[in-house]
Parts: C-alpha cells; structure tokens; sequence
C-alpha cells in the first residue's frame, strides 16, 4: 500500500494507527508516519496536541489555511463588487470569473509564487489572477494587505466566538438538569475546605452554572460588538480610495458599510490605523480566559468531590486510571480541563501586552504571536467545553456516601437547634451554651485523636442539664432542616436566568462532545 511516496511497512494497526515509513529514507533516520483515517502525520516533528488530542474539527477548520484563503477571495469578491457598484469601470463577466473561482483555490501555484516574492497576500493575489485573467487587474484594487488579512480575522473569530457560544450553552442546559435532579439532595458544605452548614448537590451545581452564564453574557456582548476593519488603506486614511473615486467623499462614505453588508456584519470599525485596533484581540481572549476559569473552578470542585468518593467524572469500562494501580479511578477529565484552562487564562496576556505595544499606525510584531495565540485559544477552550459537556453529561452521584458525611459532622451542626430545644425544655440558655462548646470539643477530640466516630449526642443525652432523650436529639438529624432555602434557590435560578436562556436557544441544544483520549 502506497500514499504519496510513503509505504505502508505494518498492516497490523497500532492503538488504532497505521505506521508508514519514509521509501526514499533508511530505517536508521527513523522517519516514520502515522496515518489516523486519511490523515497522515509525520512523527518526527512537532504536533500541536491543541490539534491532535483536544480541539474539535469543526474548530479546527475555522482556523485551517483554507477557511482563510476562501475567505480571502470572498472579500476580494465583495470589494471588486462594491467599486463595481460605486460606479468604477468594473464588468460583470469579471465579477462573475472571480465567483466562479471562489473555493477551487490553486494552491500550488499561491505556494511557488510565495517562494519568489514572500509575500502570502500577493501571492494568493497572482494565483487567483492565473484563475481569473479577465478579473486578475481589479483583484484586490485600492486596498492594502490588511484588507484581506485583517478583515479575516475578525470573521473568523467571530465564527469561533459562534462555535463556543454553541458549546458553552450545551454545557450551561446540562449542568441545569444536573441541578435540578439533585437540587434537594443535602450534602455537606465547605468554607475553607471545612465542613460547614449544608448545602444541597444541585445548589452547589448552580455555583458553577451561575459562573458559565456570566461568561455567556460576557461572550454575547463581545460577540455583539464585533466590527470588520473595512477597507481603511495603508494607514486607514482611505487614501487610495480618495483617487480612485476622484475625492467623491459620499461615494467613498458607502465602501465599508457596503462590504460589512456583504460580509454578514453590521458595520466596520469607524476609524483605523492599517489594521484594526489589537484591543479587539483582547476583549476576545478574555471572554475565553473567563470562561476557562469557570470550567477550572468547576473542575477543580469536581475532582475534590471525587477524593471524597460523592461525586465522579464518567469513567469508560476499559479505561485505565494508573498503570501502577489498577484500581485507581483518575479524574483525567477534569485535570485536563484545569490544565488546558490555565494555559488559556496565561494566554490571554498575550493580546494585552501586543495591543499595548502597537506603534502609532502599525507594527508586525503582531502577527506572529497572533498567529499563536488567538488560533490556540480558542482551540484549547473548544477542547475544554468539549470536556465540560462530557463530564457534566456523564457525572454520577453517591448519595449513601454524601450521606453518612453529612450525618458524621451533622450533630455539630445541630447544637444551635439542639440548645434552642434544651431552652425550651427549662434550660439556661448561656449555661447550655457554654455545655455544648466543651461537649462539642470532647466530641472533636474523640474523634480526631481517638480516630472513633462522632459521640456529640451521646454526651448531650447523658448530661442532664439538656433534659432531652437521644429520641428526641436524634429527630433533629433530618439534614433537609438544615439546607436553608437550597432547593428553592435553585427552582428561582433555574426559571427566572437559565431557561429563558436555553429557551431562547433551543435550536443549539442537544450536542454531545467526542473526547478523543
């Protein structure tokens, strides 16, 4: 079996993969390939795990060289049709060659030429142009490399901001049903990671639920502010524009809204140095750092529950938690948020500190950090959400477990009722008071130093200054009367914020993540 010039030396798979060795190479260079479905790879070069392990391949594809080369012409497409328009002597039949030259993109002839003149725009410029011999003297007219590079960017971050919004509302309609199954489950709470009053597992859940629809909101408001740059020039005076239309200031006012229409945007940036203001890059990258710290504090949660075996990430039948210890059940999943999730809040600094450090009209300081760090996060927080909506989806509860938690730190928790009970009976209530701090303190004691369990009510029913039976202590251990308005909190937050919201998108509902190891 043979793939452009590589030959296959196994037909045994191996994990799934076919292993091809380099013909026109000896064995001892080890240059070997894997091929996954129709994807070759090379191994003896980097990959990027954003690529091969985490982000989906619809995220991929929106910042693939091909989603941006068509996009490339698309824009060129809606100049040349809006200076056609605008009265410049373009014709229809050009217009139409560029149409239908518009996705069959000669890829080896932009290529060659980028080789000669190193120049990526001018490049596909003439490659379209050998496609396009009528229309190849319109292509790109009056406009600068920004016109296709900039705008571009800005719509295909607005096509991931798209792809997120999607996912992070999957994830905000299951971690709802998650609240609800369980909004009146009592569960021991935690301040400082020590037992404090109860809570509910579904109240607990809305923390978390409550965080992601801020990040909606933060996203749609940014999503809502998204402007293409135009057709602004070298240095966004639209000077080129000013002799094309021969100073037409009311013609030349029309290209942007013009091509924004075409585009699918409402508008463009009202003023512009050559490129767009990087400060966009910025708001963009962190609405994705808020949402990863929602999904890193959430899994963070999670994996502390599943220490305390109440709570657990899904977890295959052939998975395998540690190659030492058969028995162990990893939360990979949520490790893997958490450790995606902090290199994308890192990444945010990025744009920051490029929007800071742009010099007067322009620099190109810009592009190669841009070209890594607004692509790699919006794929690191794709991977992310993928892994929210599978562990979310897939979470499971022990509730014996939660249970005999509570119950083994509930008597202290009921001291406040227990006293007000005692006072009721004839107590005193700043001797019963004073009691149960010292009951309570030899209740700790047994059970920490002694390492037995909690004898709190024990010790209240033997002492006769409670004058209460252990039936009647023991009627005050119901942990519902204890959870405060839990349940009721979480039916407010449910019908009056998320299910207008998931209402209002229910067309996105029902996607499920593929999580690829």
């Amino acid at each position: 079996m043979k793939d452009r010039g590589r030959q296959l030396i196994t037909q045994a798979p191996v994990c799934g993969v076919f292993i091809y060795l380099a013909m026109d190479s000896p064995v001892d260079q080890d240059q070997f390939y894997l091929q996954k479905g129709n994807t070759v790879m090379s191994t003896d070069r980097y990959q990027s795990p954003l690529s091969e392990r985490y982000a989906s391949k619809e995220m991929q594809y929106i910042f693939s060289p091909d989603m941006k080369f068509r996009t490339w012409r698309r824009l060129w497409i809606a100049l040349a049709e809006t200076e056609k328009e605008l009265g410049l002597p373009i014709t229809q039949e050009q217009i139409d060659e560029l149409k239908a030259h518009a996705e069959d993109i000669n890829y080896d002839v932009a290529t060659a030429r980028e080789k000669e003149v190193r120049h990526d725009v001018m490049s596909h410029v003439y490659a379209y142009g050998v496609q396009c011999p009528k229309a190849k003297g319109i292509i790109h007219l009056g406009a600068t490399s920004c016109y296709v590079g900039d705008n571009t960017d800005i719509i295909v971050m607005t096509k991931a901001l798209g792809l997120v919004r999607e996912k992070l509302i999957n994830v905000i309609a299951e971690l709802a049903k998650f609240a609800e199954k369980y909004k009146a489950l009592p569960t021991l709470a935690f301040t400082h990671f020590q037992p404090a009053q109860p809570t509910t597992v579904g109240k607990r859940a809305s923390l978390w639920l409550q965080e992601f629809c801020m990040d909606l909101e933060d996203l749609d408001y940014v999503l809502g502010t998204m402007k293409l740059l135009g057709s602004k020039g070298t240095t966004g005076t639209q000077a080129s524009f000013l002799e094309l239309f021969e100073g037409d200031q009311e013609t030349i006012d029309r290209i942007d809204p013009m091509i924004a229409e075409k585009m699918g945007f409402k508008e463009c940036v009202p003023v512009s140095g050559q490129t767009y203001s990087r400060k966009t890059d910025t708001r963009v990258l962190n609405v994705l750092a808020g949402i990863a710290a929602t999904a890193h504090k959430m899994s963070n949660d999670i994996r502390l529950l599943q220490h305390l075996k109440e709570v657990e990430e899904p977890f295959e039948k052939s998975q395998i938690g540690s190659s030492a210890m058969a028995y162990k059940r990893n939360p990979m999943r949520s490790e893997r948020i958490a450790s995606l999730a902090r290199y994308v809040m890192i990444d945010a600094l990025n744009p920051a500190v490029t929007s800071a450090t742009q010099w007067f009209e322009r620099t190109l300081d810009d592009s190669a950090n841009k070209r890594l760090s607004v692509p790699e996060g919006f794929l690191a927080v794709d991977g992310i959400l993928d892994l929210c909506l599978n562990v979310v989806d897939g979470l499971v509860v022990y509730p014996k477990v939660i249970e005999k938690r509570l119950m083994s730190e509930l008597p202290f928790m009921a001291t406040e009722n227990i006293m007000m009970d005692a006072v009721k009976a004839g107590g005193d209530r700043q001797e019963l008071h004073e009691k149960i701090r010292t009951l309570s303190m030899e209740a700790g004691k047994h059970v920490k130093v002694e390492g037995k369990d909690n004898n709190l009510l024990e010790l209240i029913a033997a002492d006769p200054a409670f004058n209460l039976t252990m039936e009647e202590l023991q009627a005050c251990m119901e942990p519902s009367r204890y959870v405060g308005r839990s349940e009721i909190q979480v039916d407010a937050f449910l019908k009056h914020v998320v299910n207008p919201v998931l209402e209002a998108n229910r067309e996105l509902l029902g996607m499920k993540a593929d999580i690829h190891v």
